[in-house]
C-alpha cells in the first residue's frame, strides 16, 4: 500500500488527465507563453536561473481564499516519520518543522467554484497558473496602493494545490505547464489523496454511501466521484458502496465572507443576495422542510421580510451554520428519495473551507439522526451509519508531500517554519482602469468578475501580504480558534516579518 500511495502521490495527473480534458480541454493558454517568453511582462520568470539548488527554498501552498489554510495546517501539525530516518514512526518533532511555507490566498478571485457553473473554465485556468507564477516568482506588492512591486520573495521547491477545484479542472493543465519551465518540483492535489482516505474505512466486502460535499465547481467537475469509482476498481472493493454529491453552493462564500452570500450586519433581505432562498431553482429552500432545516435565526442569521417564518416571501441564509443545515438536509433528502440507499458511512469535505465547520457538520448530522417525523419514526436514522467519518483530505496531502519530498531529496535541514514562513492575499489592483469593484470592501463586482474573459493578460490583482486590512478580524479570531498552530505563524510574520517591518518604515516615512 505505501508503493500506491507514493505511485499515485506523484503521478497523479494520470487520474486526472480525464477529468482536465473532459472538463476543460487540454489547450494551452497565452499566460503561459507571457510567463515563459515575454520577458517586458510583469508575469515573466526567467527559468534558466532558477535556484539549482532547491533544499533550502519554501514549500508554497494556495487556495482561492483562507479555506487552504486548513490543508496548511494539516502540514504545520505533521508528526507521522521520524525525522532523522524519514521511516514512519512519530518522534514527536513535527515533521516540516525545518520547512518554511509560503501562502496564497486569491481571495479577489474567489470562489474558484463558480467559475464552471458560467461556462469560464479557461479563465478558471488562468487563473490558477497565475497561482503558480506568483508561487514560482520573486515579486509581489507592500501594499494594495504601491504602484511598485517588490523582488525579494523566495521562489518554491513543491507547490500543494490546497483546493479542490483547482485540482480537479486544472491539475494536468498546471502539470503540462511545469514542464515546459523544465523544473522537477513536486506538485501536490487534493483529490487523489481525500479519495484513497476515504475508502480506507470500508472492508472488502463492506457496503454503504459516500457523501462528497464540495463546491459546486468541483462537484461538476465529477472528480471526486470518477477517482472514487477508479479507486474502488483498483482495490477490488464489492460492497455496494454508493457516491451522493452535494453542492455546498454558498459554503465557502460564507466562511470568507463575500457579501452576496453573506453579510452579518444585514437586517433585512438584500437584492443582492445570491445564495440558496425561496425562489432559487437550483437551490430552494423548501417550505415543507423548515422543521428539519431547524434554521437559527438568532442575530439575523436568517433574514426574513415577514414576521415570522409563515410570513416570510423572502428568506435568505446569513450564517455558516445555516448554510451547513440547508445542504445537509438537501444531501439526505437526496438520499432518502434513491432507491436501496445505502447509511452514509464518509462525507468528504471536498473544499478547503469545509473543515472550518467541522462542529456544526457533527452537531447537524445528529440532530437529525434524532430528528422524529409527525409520524413518529425516524425520518433520517437509516441514512446514517452509527459512526459518519468526517474525511478531511489534508493528512493525506500532508503525507504525500513527505513522500515526494523524501523521493526527490529535497528537505531542509535549515529553516524554521515558525519564524520563516510567509502569508499572500490577493486584492483588486486599483491601478488597472478596467477592474471594476462594488461595496464597502472594494471587492471586484460579481458582473466584473465572472464576466471576464482568458487571454486578455492584465493584473487583475495584486498580492500582498496579509495584514488586518485584507484579513477580517472575525476571520483571524476563526484562524486562532480552530487553526492555533498556523495562527502562531500568520500572527509572527504580520508583526516580526523583515517585509511587514520595511512597509510600516515607509509608510512612517511617507
Amino acid at each position: 500500500m505505501k508503493h500506491l500511495t507514493l505511485t499515485y502521490g506523484l503521478a497523479i495527473s494520470s487520474l486526472f488527465l480525464g477529468i482536465s480534458q473532459s472538463a476543460t480541454g487540454q489547450t494551452a493558454l497565452q499566460i503561459e507563453n507571457v510567463i515563459l517568453n515575454d520577458q517586458k511582462n510583469f508575469y515573466f520568470i526567467d527559468f534558466e536561473n532558477y535556484p539549482k539548488s532547491l533544499n533550502n527554498l519554501p514549500i508554497g501552498v494556495f487556495d482561492s481564499g483562507t479555506g487552504g489554510l486548513t490543508v496548511l495546517d494539516a502540514l504545520v501539525n505533521f508528526d507521522e516519520y521520524d525525522n532523522e530516518s524519514k521511516v514512519l514512526k512519530k518522534d514527536g518533532v513535527l515533521d516540516f518543522s525545518k520547512e518554511n511555507f509560503i501562502y496564497l490566498a486569491d481571495q479577489a478571485n474567489m470562489p474558484y467554484g463558480n467559475y464552471h457553473a458560467v461556462n469560464k473554465d479557461d479563465l478558471l485556468k488562468e487563473h490558477i497558473i497565475k497561482d503558480f507564477q506568483f508561487l514560482l516568482s520573486d515579486k509581489y506588492y507592500l501594499h494594495y496602493n504601491d504602484q511598485n512591486y517588490q523582488t525579494n520573495k523566495d521562489k518554491v521547491k513543491a507547490i500543494v494545490i490546497a483546493c479542490n477545484t483547482a485540482t480537479a479542472y486544472c491539475y494536468s493543465d498546471a502539470e503540462a505547464f511545469m514542464k515546459k519551465t523544465k523544473l522537477d518540483i513536486p506538485v501536490i492535489g487534493v483529490i487523489n489523496a481525500a479519495a484513497r482516505g476515504t475508502l480506507a474505512n470500508f472492508g472488502k466486502e463492506e457496503s454503504g454511501a459516500i457523501a462528497v460535499f464540495a463546491t459546486v465547481g468541483t462537484i461538476a467537475s465529477k472528480g471526486y466521484e470518477r477517482t472514487l469509482r477508479e479507486q474502488i476498481n483498483t482495490l477490488g472493493l464489492k460492497g455496494d458502496i454508493q457516491i451522493f454529491n452535494q453542492g455546498g453552493h454558498g459554503v465557502a462564500e460564507a466562511v470568507d465572507g463575500e457579501p452576496d452570500f453573506i453579510k452579518a450586519e444585514a437586517k433585512h433581505p438584500r437584492s443582492n443576495y445570491r445564495g440558496p432562498s425561496l425562489d432559487n431553482k437550483d437551490y430552494k429552500i423548501d417550505r415543507t422542510l423548515l422543521d428539519i432545516y431547524n434554521f437559527n435565526f438568532d442575530k439575523n442569521q436568517m433574514l426574513c421580510d415577514g414576521k415570522d417564518v409563515e410570513d416570510c416571501s423572502q428568506l435568505q441564509i446569513n450564517s455558516s451554520e445555516n448554510y451547513i443545515r440547508f445542504h445537509l438536509v438537501s444531501l439526505l433528502e437526496q438520499m432518502r428519495k434513491s432507491e436501496n440507499s445505502q447509511p452514509l458511512k464518509s462525507l468528504i469535505l471536498g473544499c478547503t473551507h469545509y473543515p472550518y465547520l467541522i462542529k456544526e457538520i457533527n452537531e447537524v448530522l445528529l440532530e437529525l439522526k434524532n430528528y422524529k417525523g409527525n409520524d413518529g419514526d425516524f425520518k433520517y436514522r437509516s441514512l446514517i451509519s452509527e459512526k459518519v467519518h468526517i474525511v478531511d483530505p489534508s493528512i493525506f496531502v500532508a503525507r504525500e508531500l513527505h513522500q515526494a519530498l523524501a523521493q526527490k531529496e529535497l528537505f531542509n535541514s535549515n529553516g524554521n517554519m515558525l519564524e520563516n514562513s510567509e502569508f499572500y492575499i490577493s486584492v483588486p489592483n486599483t491601478e488597472n482602469k478596467n477592474v471594476k469593484l462594488e461595496g464597502e470592501e472594494l471587492r471586484f463586482s460579481y458582473d466584473y468578475k465572472y464576466g471576464r474573459n482568458e487571454n486578455e493578460i492584465q493584473e487583475y490583482v495584486k498580492v500582498v501580504p496579509f495584514d488586518r486590512k485584507n484579513v477580517s478580524d472575525l476571520t483571524l479570531d476563526r484562524f486562532k480558534s480552530i487553526i492555533p498552530n498556523t495562527y502562531e505563524l500568520i500572527r509572527n510574520f504580520s508583526q516580526h516579518s523583515p517585509k511587514m517591518e520595511e512597509y510600516e518604515q515607509e509608510m512612517k516615512i511617507k
